[in-house]
């Protein structure tokens, strides 16, 4: 019997990727940039890349080098256990289950207001808490209320998997994906916010017609579904019995949500008015978190069990970090991470500038295949991405902007996506039928997602 061919673990292809920079080490050629500061961050003096003695680096140090990039990323590292632990604390409250959970019901009694306030609803938790696998949860009742209203099971997972899509793309004020490629960047944090939220709404907008767009079809003749027939009332009487273990949405929830929704906006007024950084961002999610879980009834000890267990749900991606942290360590040890930046800009320099973020863009595209954590590709690519921007005269933001949306977009595609394919399992779909669903969505947010870099970089 033929085994299946697995895509390996992301960790282990970390560690590869260490000791393939380790080897690449004694192969290319060291060079460094000269380096000065311009408003207060390093940025790389054009026409000064040099040769330097090579200086390889040894096999043991592709081992070290995990240790010591969790080291050199801790600020990052603590921030994602900090901020998932806080979370933690909230989904054990269940408030955002019970307030979803009320607000699908309630919209799904209007029939046509369903896909449109649930869509919204799930992207403002993808642009603000950085909602993924957590939307899984709610397909089944995504599904049951699509049926009632006579759709199929596509609408009801895509309605939320799109929807909290949508929001990780936006990415405004997403402190995994946006919070993290600004620190390595140094730039503001959430800089560009109102581009951002432009591009969102765009996205937004077509992500809801296109559901919509599908979803009447199949009301109107269930031939154009893409769910096979004997598969369309297959799971109706287990995601029922799932659905009455949610909680009923109680003054409590209200508090605790609100109480997450005013440590929002305080860490956005204190980023834009008196600078604020990772560590207060931190400090004012933990105490959110402590003050949800007394709300909520946890106690003390209950409170604090949550946080841990929200650290241990964040954990395999905030480690991936330092594990990403560790490739560039071994590059720049080796003296050869200039000499990659050097030779990738010779070849898109004498391009035009939109092709060299449009290349920067494909490029986080094909790489979220292999490493799909968000935080982690930003760490392994923004160390690269940042010194070419600065070379070919390109705004930082940029470099940003294609990590986030390269990263953003291939989520809700790439088999390597543990949201998509955990919703996928819950809604019994084959992963080939969502290809058929999802594939002209997903081209035509990557058309806009170009333009409108292309359109930042000349405004």
């Amino acid at each position: 019997m033929k085994k299946s061919l697995k895509m390996p673990h992301t960790y282990a292809l970390l560690l590869f990727l260490v000791a393939f920079a380790c080897v690449m080490t004694y192969m290319i050629p060291a060079g460094v940039y000269d380096r000065e500061k311009v408003d207060g961050r390093d940025q790389v003096v054009n026409d000064s890349y040099h040769h330097v003695a090579q200086q390889p680096v040894h096999a043991i140090e592709i081992f070290r080098a995990v240790p010591s990039g969790l080291v050199e990323a801790a600020e990052i590292v603590f921030y994602i256990f900090i901020v998932g632990g806080a979370f933690g604390i909230i989904h054990r409250t269940d408030a955002i289950n019970a307030g979803v959970n009320a607000m699908m019901e309630k919209t799904g009694k209007k029939g046509n207001m369903l896909i449109p306030v649930t869509m919204i609803v799930f992207s403002i938790l993808g642009f603000s808490i950085g909602l993924s696998e957590e939307a899984i949860v709610f397909v089944p009742i995504g599904i049951l209320l699509a049926k009632a209203l006579g759709y199929d099971a596509m609408v009801g997972t895509a309605m939320i998997i799109l929807g909290s899509g949508i929001g990780f793309l936006g990415g405004m004020i997403n402190p995994f994906t946006v919070g993290v490629a600004q620190k390595i960047a140094e730039i503001p944090l959430f800089s560009g916010i109102l581009f951002r939220s432009i591009v969102y709404v765009l996205i937004l907008v077509t992500g809801i017609m296109y559901v919509l767009h599908y979803a009447k079809k199949v009301k109107q003749d269930k031939n154009h579904s893409l769910i096979e027939p004997e598969m369309r009332a297959s799971n109706d009487e287990k995601f029922k019995e799932q659905i009455k273990d949610m909680s009923t949405f109680t003054v409590r929830h209200a508090l605790i949500l609100l109480c997450l929704v005013i440590a929002v906006v305080v860490n956005v007024f204190g980023i834009f008015k008196y600078d604020w950084f990772l560590m207060q961002m931190s400090a004012n999610f933990l105490i959110m978190g402590i003050i949800a879980g007394l709300i909520g009834g946890l106690g003390v000890n209950g409170t604090f069990d949550a946080l841990i267990e929200g650290m241990q749900d964040i954990l395999y991606g905030a480690i991936i970090v330092g594990f990403a942290r560790a490739i560039v360590l071994v590059l720049e040890s080796g003296k050869i991470i200039d000499t990659i930046v050097y030779h990738m800009t010779a070849v898109i320099d004498h391009l035009p500038a939109a092709f060299s973020v449009v290349t920067m863009f494909i490029t986080q595209l094909f790489l979220n295949f292999f490493i799909p954590s968000g935080s982690g590709q930003a760490m392994t690519t923004m160390p690269i991405m940042v010194p070419i921007a600065d070379l070919l005269g390109i705004n930082r933001q940029l470099a940003v902007l294609a990590f986030q949306y390269g990263d953003a977009i291939s989520n809700n595609i790439i088999p390597t996506s543990a949201s998509l394919m955990g919703a996928l399992a819950v809604a019994r779909i084959p992963y080939t039928t969502w290809i058929k669903f999802v594939w002209k969505i997903i081209l035509l947010w990557t058309v806009i997602c170009m333009i409108s870099m292309i359109v930042y970089m000349y405004i």
